[in-house]
């Protein structure tokens, strides 16, 4: 016997979108850990360093270029994504749509980031992309410049990983509290 009352079913986010969050996170919850990691290797263990970081480098790019897509895909499908639930209070609308932009930005500059130090570190064995051998650098090297690239990288990828951990706890807070209501987010990213 069916309920009494029946629950429309939650308005998805077009299937490109949905895997390209899943794909990006994956991504970059990989890179902030493996940065972490390789940052504290000590120097004596080059042959961990020097399979650690041409890979950070990679799937750094990557996370960059899925930036622009997700960019593209987001214009694209702009008419049919679902909105903001309107019975969330303003200050959630506002927290969620701030924090949504800075994740963005974030996965688009953090590389950017990474790819400036790497670029301007005079002792840089260049970008590696996969089946390219090397991207082009085109930033002049200079290690005062490397410095700043680095320290700017670092914090960029701190303040991302904050965003990431308010964007779930905020995902969860919905699901838990809300579970089935108009402001259970969640089943529109699945």
């Amino acid at each position: 016997m069916p309920p009494l009352t029946a629950q429309r079913p939650a308005i998805k986010y077009p299937l490109p979108i949905r895997c390209l969050h899943w794909l990006r996170a994956v991504l970059v919850i990989g890179l902030l850990a493996s940065g972490w990691y390789m940052t504290r290797l000590p120097e004596s263990d080059m042959s961990t360093a020097s399979l650690l970081y041409p890979n950070h480098k990679q799937f750094g790019v990557l996370v960059w270029l899925l930036a622009l897509v997700h960019i593209t895909l987001r214009w694209r499908y702009s008419k049919i994504m679902p909105s903001t639930p309107p019975q969330l209070s303003p200050w959630e609308r506002h927290l969620s749509h701030a924090v949504h932009r800075a994740l963005l930005l974030l996965t688009f500059l953090v590389p950017l980031l990474g790819y400036s130090l790497s670029s301007s570190f005079s002792e840089s064995d260049g970008i590696p992309f996969f089946v390219i051998s090397h991207l082009p650098e085109v930033l002049p090297k200079n290690d005062s410049a490397f410095v700043v690239f680095q320290t700017l990288h670092r914090y960029g990828a701190y303040c991302l990983l904050g965003l990431i951990l308010l964007h779930g706890l905020g995902s969860l807070k919905h699901r838990v509290m809300d579970k089935g209501g108009p402001t259970d987010v969640i089943p529109r990213m699945f």
